[in-house]
C-alpha cells in the first residue's frame, strides 16, 4: 500500500534514452530502487508477460508478494541458494514469451555491482537487456547494503530507460558494459 501511495503521489518523468518497442527483454534494475521500478516497469508494458527472479530469504518474500500484486510472476532463488533451479524457470519463462525482470546486485550486493546472472540469461536467450534507473527530487535512503531509495511524497521521480544489445559480446564485455550503462543514472 506504501508503495502504491508513493507511487500516486509523485510526478514522473520518463526518458526513453533508446527505443523501448513490445519486445521481450532481460529487465535490470538495481535493488535499491526496487520501490518504484516495477511499477515504472507496469507502467510501460501494461500487459506484458512478466517473471521475476527473486530470493529464497524473507525480503524476497515480501517483494514476491508485492510484484504478485503487479501481475510479475516471481521465480524464487538466487545465485547463492537455489541458482541452477531459478536458472531454468527462467529460461521456461523466456519461452514462454515472458520477460524476466532480475537486479545484478541483488540479493545481497555488494551495492551496485553486476552478476552472472543478468548477462548470462541475456546472452543466452540472445535477448537485449532493458535498463530501468530512476533519480529522485527528494528522497529518503535507507542505511542498508543497497541504500534502498525511497521518493519522498510530492517529489519528482525521473525514470531512465534504455533497450541494450549484447551480441558479439562475451560474458565480461556484456558484464562491464551493463555495469557501465546502470551506472548512468541512478543515486
Amino acid at each position: 500500500m506504501l508503495m502504491r501511495i508513493i507511487w500516486i503521489t509523485t510526478r514522473k518523468k520518463f526518458h526513453y534514452i533508446t527505443e523501448i518497442d513490445q519486445q521481450q527483454h532481460v529487465c535490470v534494475t538495481w535493488h535499491g530502487e526496487l520501490l518504484m521500478s516495477p511499477q515504472a516497469y507496469r507502467h510501460i508494458h501494461k500487459k506484458h508477460p512478466a517473471s521475476a527472479i527473486i530470493s529464497s530469504h524473507f525480503d524476497g518474500t515480501l517483494i514476491a508478494r508485492t510484484l504478485q500484486f503487479l501481475k510479475i510472476h516471481p521465480l524464487r532463488g538466487s545465485s547463492r541458494k537455489g541458482a541452477k533451479q531459478v536458472l531454468l524457470q527462467a529460461f521456461k519463462s523466456i519461452k514462454s514469451g515472458k520477460e524476466i525482470l532480475i537486479t545484478p546486485d541483488g540479493p545481497r550486493g555488494p551495492r551496485h555491482t553486476m552478476s552472472d546472472g543478468a548477462a548470462g540469461i541475456a546472452l543466452k536467450s540472445k535477448l537485449p537487456v532493458f535498463v530501468m534507473n530512476y533519480t529522485c527530487s527528494n528522497y529518503w535512503q535507507l542505511g542498508s547494503w543497497d541504500r534502498f531509495t525511497i521518493p519522498r511524497p510530492f517529489s519528482t521521480v525521473e525514470f531512465y530507460m534504455q533497450s541494450l544489445s549484447l551480441k558479439g559480446m562475451t560474458h565480461e564485455e556484456a558484464k562491464a558494459y551493463l555495469l557501465e550503462k546502470m551506472l548512468e543514472h541512478t543515486i
